[in-house]
């Protein structure tokens, strides 16, 4: 029992952004009914009640967002600054994470959180990205390279 436990454990790496909340907790809800136990990092912004999912267990990372950041129109910006204030603490959650679980079978992480692709590398653990736009965004991904070689800024 103890070893189907320690393979089932899933961390999700939640960007608490209008529009990433929802798809993200009812992925979890999914995962936790086929037998996953569920830990849900996310940023202090927007922090999700976890009153609402006792079933997670909910983990705050700071993200050290400004007002201004918050109140800017500059998402770009934003995404670069939510990687650039997160990497750290997230790679210290996960390493957390991982010693009091010893085994994580795989960690689901918001695209907008693409830091964490490396740290998961590092921790020798499966990472999987979890794309809560819709296909018109996702488009955009292919597009954004191209527009910034043409130097039209983002």
């Amino acid at each position: 029992m103890e070893e189907q436990q320690k393979s089932s454990h899933v961390v999700l790496v939640m960007v608490t952004f209008q529009g990433h909340i929802n798809p993200a907790l009812q992925l979890a809800t999914i995962l936790h009914s086929k037998g996953f136990s569920i830990t849900i990092v996310h940023l202090e912004l927007n922090s999700p009640n976890p009153s609402n999912h006792p079933e997670f267990t909910f983990v705050s990372i700071p993200d050290k967002l400004t007002k201004s950041q918050l109140s800017d129109k500059d998402i770009p910006g934003l995404v670069r600054s939510v990687n650039k204030n997160c990497a750290a603490p997230l790679q210290q959650c996960l390493e957390k994470i991982l010693h009091s679980h010893h085994h994580i079978a795989a960690v689901i992480y918001d695209s907008i959180m693409f830091c964490a692709q490396p740290i998961v590398n590092d921790l020798g653990l499966p990472g999987v990205t979890l794309f809560t736009h819709s296909a018109l965004g996702l488009l955009f991904y292919h597009i954004f390279p191209q527009l910034n070689e043409k130097g039209i800024p983002l």
